[in-house]
């Protein structure tokens, strides 16, 4: 067990340089996020920035995968915008710190392995539902409010705010090919905030979102009455909560793992990410989870242990108690362009050359998961429908598979062998290979590369030995897997079958167990 947690412990050689401006340049693409995230959920700037600092330091110290940002998400931001609005921000902070209980559970009993159920159709749908969010998110940096009506630019305005979009953009693409040695996405936000001061140049800055300036996160327990009404209002919040920031968060680890060809501790992660939440509901910050986005940025950056994590959440710190006047002056159009950069970036754009080579089935439910993820902005549910569908899909074809080859011994006994599960789908198929009124007086039904795997396979054989008991012959069960036997064992009260006995043989499941 220890070798095989010493797989993940991620030892290696630190690149310092790379790590603190990988870092710097994530503090700052995560100050307009932290803040146009918590506005979503209708509370105020700081509560979102607090928020992004407890979560990114804690998950970078402690989480499952070195290299991942976590913070204010819009995921979680949508959750609980009702509950704010209905009961306010006290509320909210106690739902924050039950949902990041909630999340240590979760990962106390190993549960995190359950990502492993979502399809690879389902992770493309995702990231690419994602990645369209992340792009038409930067465009609401063309819009102005006039009289309270968001309008788009037009003038020299939209043409200032083009154009350093595309210098962003263009250095972001061209300075890799001359150089990695500084991270693309910092020198540009650098050269284009230098480039408006220099210059003079009007255009939308941080600080024309809101104030950043604080302090420290201050402690606070929240002011909530601790009954039993409270829980039933706040608790159906934080286990939606909980679980799409899990999901968000596993499915990040995924991805980036992906990415830098290593693998992340997905129960460990659950527990940082609870711990997190628990500690930002009690510093007053609105929780959050992984973001991809940010995390695109930092490992893009060429960052992949935790210290540009730990350094991009003091730095967010920094600059909100120290730096605020300085940042609230940089420029909208630079973090723009970054954050289109990382929408292009995180594109699966391999799955447009996978439609006609894979299953029709599967390029609808990536299809599907990104739509539903764009139009409803919310992934869990997203997550939830791509699984369900997969699996409806599998347990069909898996229906198609049952199989049963019959032949006559020279007693006289037919035996039926059995090939493919036998369940809820596969029921039907199952009972048309029998001709119980042509059948001999004993029939034999070999599950040796077989198996029960429900209840239903199992009333079906009830239903069929009552057919041959019917027509006065015996039918046997022969090869059942120990499993298999339980399950019937256990539904003795309730149906009646007869089972060979065949000692001398050992099923190959058992072999392995």
């Amino acid at each position: 067990m220890n070798q095989y947690l010493r797989l993940f412990d991620f030892k290696q050689k630190v690149d310092y340089k790379i790590e603190v401006l990988a870092g710097l340049t994530v503090a700052l693409a995560l100050i307009p996020e932290a803040v146009a995230f918590s506005m979503i959920a209708g509370l105020p700037p700081l509560v979102g920035l607090y928020a992004a600092f407890v979560m990114g330091l804690i998950t970078a110290i402690f989480g499952g995968r070195p290299g991942m940002i976590s913070g204010a998400t819009g995921a979680v931001a949508v959750v609980i915008v009702a509950l704010a609005k209905s009961h306010g921000i006290e509320y909210v902070l106690a739902t924050v710190v039950l949902a990041g209980t909630i999340q240590i559970l979760v990962g106390l009993l190993r549960l995190g392995k359950l990502i492993r159920l979502v399809p690879h159709p389902v992770m493309f749908g995702f990231v690419n539902g994602l990645a369209i969010i992340i792009f038409m998110s930067q465009l609401d940096q063309f819009k102005t409010d006039v009289n309270g009506e968001m309008v788009w630019l037009n003038g020299q305005p939209l043409m200032m705010m083009l154009g350093l979009v595309a210098l962003t953009i263009a250095i972001m693409v061209f300075l890799p090919k001359l150089t990695k040695a500084v991270p693309a996405s910092l020198v540009a936000i650098i050269v284009v905030f230098l480039l408006v001061i220099g210059l003079g140049l009007e255009t939308k800055t941080v600080g024309d979102i809101a104030s950043i300036k604080g302090g420290f996160p201050p402690f606070h327990l929240p002011a909530v009455p601790f009954n039993f009404e409270t829980l039933k209002i706040i608790f159906p919040y934080a286990a939606i909560m909980a679980g799409v920031g899990l999901i968000e968060s596993l499915l990040t680890l995924n991805l980036i793992d992906e990415i830098t060809e290593t693998r992340g501790r997905g129960n460990k992660e659950c527990v940082a990410q609870g711990t997190a939440n628990m500690l930002s509901g009690l510093f007053s910050g609105m929780g959050g989870c992984a973001m991809i986005g940010q995390s695109l940025i930092n490992i893009s950056a060429g960052a992949r242990a935790r210290l540009s994590g730990i350094v991009a959440a003091v730095m967010l710190l920094v600059f909100i108690m120290f730096g605020a006047s300085l940042i609230e002056k940089v420029p909208m159009a630079a973090l723009t362009g970054v954050m289109i950069m990382v929408a292009v970036g995180t594109f699966e754009w391999i799955s447009f050359r996978m439609i006609g080579k894979m299953p029709k089935q599967d390029t609808f439910v990536g299809v599907l998961v990104a739509a539903v993820t764009v139009l409803l902005h919310n992934l869990a549910l997203a997550v939830l429908i791509g699984v369900v569908i997969s699996a409806l899909v599998f347990a069909w074809e898996s229906a198609k598979r049952i199989r049963a080859r019959k032949y006559i011994d020279e007693k006289g006994v037919k035996h039926y062998e059995i090939y493919g599960p036998l369940f809820f789908g596969s029921i039907t198929a199952f009972n048309e290979k029998f001709d119980v009124l042509h059948d001999p007086q004993e029939v034999v039904i070999d599950f040796r590369e077989s198996r029960v795997a429900d209840m239903s396979g199992i009333e079906a054989l009830n239903k069929l030995t009552e057919r041959y008991k019917k027509a006065g012959k015996t039918l046997h069960l022969k090869h059942l897997s120990s499993d298999c036997r339980k399950l019937l064992q256990n539904a003795e009260d309730l149906i009646e079958v007869n089972i060979l006995e065949d000692p001398t043989y050992h099923v190959v499941t058992d072999q392995l167990k």
